[in-house]
């Protein structure tokens, strides 16, 4: 097989086979492809799409381009998650200690923050001693163990992925739904799972804004992932204000353990978690229906089992074993606290949230760069939910900073990302809708 052939037949909107595509991954693997080849498939598939069977095929021998893990001797059903990123939106923390407790088993491979969007292995990375990057043995272990664990990518799981999205990422080739498709299942499926439910974002905080595009990827996601032989699902939710009431990743583990205590019922981001815990429940085969599954997720709540297992899992991987009841001994805090006044009575009616996670990161604790260092103790805290009654002067948030200047220069940009009505907002649905 000629790589220049594959190309031209995919330049003129050809349908490859799974051989050509088998063959032009293994070459991207091994290099014997050059970057200048990828890219140009790259692009002809960027400009002519890919049909499912051909998504279908790329997903398989991405996945297969390197080590795929086995959980068949572990008797228990295997799940995960994935989300396409927003702000304060650190529902796989709680998530997966949830499901956990509730009898399946979550090896859950994240990624760090991209662009404005929070990483959950940033997040976790506040905590002293939490390693990231285990050796299979104790990664093992660990599910064994706990049921839960929530590490990153190896270089051993799906490396033609990590080369092909380099290449991509320098040629204007990222936003191609099937490669996108590709991309987040290859790994995904090389962690051995038998169903996976997926969090498609929507709204000003998220990468698509557009419902018909959204809907679209969640689609295809669901479709290649289902004829890849995995029960896959995804719920659409709302990305148009902070999921959580924090943004920054110290200020999000805390707000982890504060929902683990039971003490965020009732919000959206409680709404998301349970309606993605149900879902991984049934898809699993825990329980028949979502009724049943949250009863169970509420009750690993309430018991205090889901807040166990994420402790034994933040010491199995290397972090403090009183972390659950002393994460004050552990968590940096930032040095300046600055509350954000709102400019005016009324109510909280709109936000722009993409700019929050951006001043997130002018605060440090985002990168700029792939190589750069984060401030995991600053952030934004506090924040009030879209809908809440203000009065002028009054904190809508509050600015963690590491010195004053910088404080001082988000807390005056915070306000004016809010619109504030004189009536209360409609309320919108947090999950939007789901794809099946």
């Amino acid at each position: 097989m000629l790589p220049q052939e594959v190309i031209r037949k995919k330049r003129n909107g050809g349908r490859l086979e799974v051989a050509e595509i088998a063959a032009f991954i293994e070459g991207i693997t091994d290099a014997s492809i050059s970057e200048g080849q990828v890219a140009a498939f790259a692009m002809a598939v960027w400009f002519t799409g890919m049909s499912r069977d051909e998504c279908v095929a790329l997903t398989l021998a991405m996945r297969d381009s390197g080590e795929t893990l086995d959980w068949s001797a572990l008797g228990r059903p295997i799940v995960d998650k994935h989300s396409t990123g927003g702000v304060g939106d650190n529902v796989s923390l709680m998530l997966a200690p949830i499901v956990a407790a509730c009898g399946a088993a979550v090896p859950m491979i994240s990624g760090r923050g991209l662009g404005h969007t929070g990483g959950t292995l940033d997040k976790l990375e506040s905590i002293p001693g939490y390693n990231i990057q285990p050796s299979p043995a104790l990664f093992h272990k660990v599910i064994d163990e706990v049921g839960c664990a929530i590490i990153g990518q190896t270089a051993n799981l799906a490396p033609a992925d990590k080369r092909l999205y380099a290449i991509r990422d320098v040629t204007a080739t990222v936003d191609s739904v099937p490669l996108i498709t590709a991309s987040i299942l290859s790994k995904k499926l090389a962690a051995g799972l038998q169903s996976l439910v997926l969090d498609v974002k929507l709204g000003n905080g998220s990468f698509l804004t557009d419902p018909s595009e959204t809907e679209i990827l969640a689609r295809s996601l669901v479709d290649v992932a289902n004829g890849a032989g995995v029960r896959t699902s995804a719920l659409i939710t709302d990305m148009n204000e902070p999921l959580a009431d924090a943004a920054g990743n110290v200020l999000e583990i805390e707000n982890c353990l504060a929902y683990l205590r039971g003490e965020k019922a009732g919000t959206r981001l409680d709404r998301v978690v349970m309606a993605f815990a149900a879902e991984m429940l049934v898809a699993a085969g825990v329980v028949a229906d979502e009724v049943q599954a949250e009863a169970l997720a509420r009750n690993a709540l309430a018991s205090g089992a889901a807040m166990e297992r994420f402790g034994r899992m933040v010491h199995l991987l290397g972090g403090p074993a009183d972390f659950v009841d002393r994460p004050d001994a552990y968590l940096d805090k930032a040095p300046v606290v600055l509350p954000v006044p709102a400019n005016r009575d009324g109510y909280l009616s709109a936000c722009e949230t993409r700019e929050l996670g951006m001043a997130v990161i002018a605060l440090g604790g985002g990168r700029t760069r792939p190589d750069e260092s984060i401030d995991h103790r600053v952030g934004l805290a506090d924040l009030r939910p879209l809908g809440t009654q203000v009065q002028e002067g009054e904190p809508i948030a509050f600015v963690h900073a590491a010195d004053r200047q910088r404080a001082e220069m988000v807390r005056g940009r915070v306000p004016a990302l809010y619109a504030i009505a004189d009536e209360r907002p409609v309320p919108r649905p947090v999950v939007v809708s789901r794809i099946t």
